[in-house]
């Protein structure tokens, strides 16, 4: 174990040495050797040292130029430094530093007490000029705020209050930005405006991506709100959901089941979406099928149905009703019906029931047969060999034909009532409405 600790020891020689040789002087030792040379090297040392901060308890000996340092300093940086310095001195032949970084507790911390007074004096001493840069930036702000609180001429550039609330909360913004900059510059401090803004932009940029549906929706609020792709009481369908705008907000649409459900769909979604405006032209189309059969006068069919759909006092002449063959079945051949209407005087869905209704009594009247569906069940020889159930059915006399001319009522009157309860949610619920009915179409 002994011999293990002089190796260490003897490897380490060399090293210590090399650490201590570092920084020290170069050049040609002079012979001549004198006391008072070494006393001036010393009292030049400490005048030095004196001025310096941080080398109070550091004491210097000089022997034959040589300068041996001792103390302790408060950071460890301060005592390798010292090599260097005291090189730099005339006469000096080697350095001895035995300066180490002091523990003590209270010469660590009066340094940062001393700080922290010399700040604090500072800032009491910049007290007055600071209350002079807050009071610019107020000043600069109310100035804003007030511009922004005036309805003009903001209510007249803006098409709707939500782009005017838009408008003044960006020239809040303005004059907030305008009184930093003019209390930084009365604190000589303008060079941190830049570090604020991009600050500031790291910030906003990593708050958008955080909350990226919200400002997508915002957007969208933006733009449905000067488009105005419907108005209030329009029947419109959106992904699927039907129902009578009640209004737009700045989050969402919200719109007016037929069931009297409020649907309220963020606008978002509406701004992406299909949408179906069943309520913009005044013509409405609506169509139906009926099945005949194919051992019937088609051509006759089709006649009677085309008069019928023309002569209801509801449909309209101009887009004028039609009717036409779609497919062969089975058992039947598929006659569509289509005809138009006044759909802001007449219920589309009314209008529809009666068309099919009347049109359906006609080809009856008529005797243009309607069948179901037939099966032919295999293995029966005939009639007279079937089921007695078979033989009484077949047995029984057709219908007489049905002839009905009496109209009924078509008129809107479902779909006033509706608008009278949208009229009456917009009146009573939530004043954040951006939709116009005078707004220009899109």
């Amino acid at each position: 174990m002994f011999r293990w600790l002089l190796l260490i020891v003897f490897l380490a020689l060399p090293i210590a040495g090399a650490a201590q040789s570092e920084d020290q002087p170069t050049g040609t030792i002079g012979v001549e050797d004198s006391a008072d040379r070494d006393a001036a090297i010393a009292v030049r040392i400490r005048d030095i040292l004196a001025e310096l901060d941080g080398f109070g308890d550091v004491t210097v000996t000089v022997t034959s130029g040589i300068v041996t340092l001792r103390g302790t300093t408060l950071d460890a940086s301060k005592a390798a430094s010292l090599n260097d310095l005291v090189a730099r001195v005339e006469g000096v032949v080697a350095i001895e530093n035995e300066v180490a970084e002091t523990t003590d507790v209270v010469e660590r911390l009066n340094p940062a007490v001393e700080r922290f007074m010399h700040r604090l004096s500072q800032f009491v001493a910049f007290i007055p000029l600071l209350s002079i840069a807050v009071v610019a930036f107020c000043v600069v702000l109310l100035l804003g705020f007030f511009v922004a609180s005036r309805k003009q001429p903001w209510d007249r550039l803006a098409p709707n209050t939500f782009i005017a609330d838009i408008y003044r909360t960006l020239i809040r913004l303005g004059f907030g930005v305008a009184g930093l900059v003019v209390a930084l510059d009365i604190l000589n401090a303008t060079a941190l405006l830049s570090t604020i803004l991009g600050a500031a932009g790291i910030i906003g940029l990593a708050i958008g991506f955080a909350v990226k549906d919200t400002v997508e929706n915002f957007i969208a609020s933006i733009m449905l709100s000067i488009r105005q792709p419907f108005r209030p009481n329009d029947t419109i369908e959106i992904d699927g959901d039907i129902g009578n705008v009640i209004r737009l907000t700045s989050r969402a649409t919200i719109l007016l089941s037929f069931d009297g459900n409020h649907i309220r769909i963020p606008n978002s979604t509406v701004f992406k979406s299909r949408i179906v405006n069943y309520t913009r032209n005044t013509e409405r189309r609506f169509v139906f099928d009926l099945g005949i059969g194919p051992e019937a006068d088609l051509a006759h069919a089709k006649d009677i149905a085309l008069q019928t759909l023309t002569s209801l006092p509801f449909t309209l002449e101009t887009p004028a009703a039609n009717t036409w063959l779609e497919t062969v079945g089975d058992s039947t051949v598929t006659l569509r019906c289509v005809a138009w209407i006044d759909q802001h005087n007449t219920s589309w869905v009314g209008a529809r029931s009666e068309a099919i209704r009347l049109v359906m009594a006609a080809l009856t009247a008529e005797g243009v047969e309607m069948p179901e569906p037939t099966y032919r069940i295999k293995g029966l020889a005939g009639l007279e060999d079937g089921p007695e159930e078979a033989r009484e059915n077949a047995a029984k006399p057709a219908p007489p034909p049905v002839r009905d001319v009496d109209v009924a009522d078509v008129d809107a009157t479902m779909e006033n009532q509706l608008e009278a309860i949208v009229a009456d949610e917009r009146e009573t619920g939530e004043v954040n409405d951006l939709l116009k009915r005078d707004a220009p179409p899109e």
